[in-house]
């Protein structure tokens, strides 16, 4: 489960999309960008098991940001 998971606009233009993701997985902390395609951007390491992470991401930026 990802915990204390942020997301905030890359751009002041909220029209253009794009969004800096940040969480913590199993003890660590990750950052990521979060592309309008759903394409995931990995800054720094990038989580081991990545498939089951990613799936969790789309399912929040969902909830969160496509509703």
């Amino acid at each position: 489960m990802l915990q204390h998971f942020s997301f905030k606009p890359l751009y002041e233009n909220k029209q253009l999309p794009g969004w800096s993701v940040s969480f913590f997985y199993k003890q660590q902390r990750y950052t990521a960008e979060y592309e309008p395609d759903g394409t995931i951007k990995w800054l720094g390491e990038t989580p081991a098991d990545e498939e089951i992470v990613k799936k969790m991401i789309h399912e929040l930026m969902l909830f969160h940001v496509y509703d």
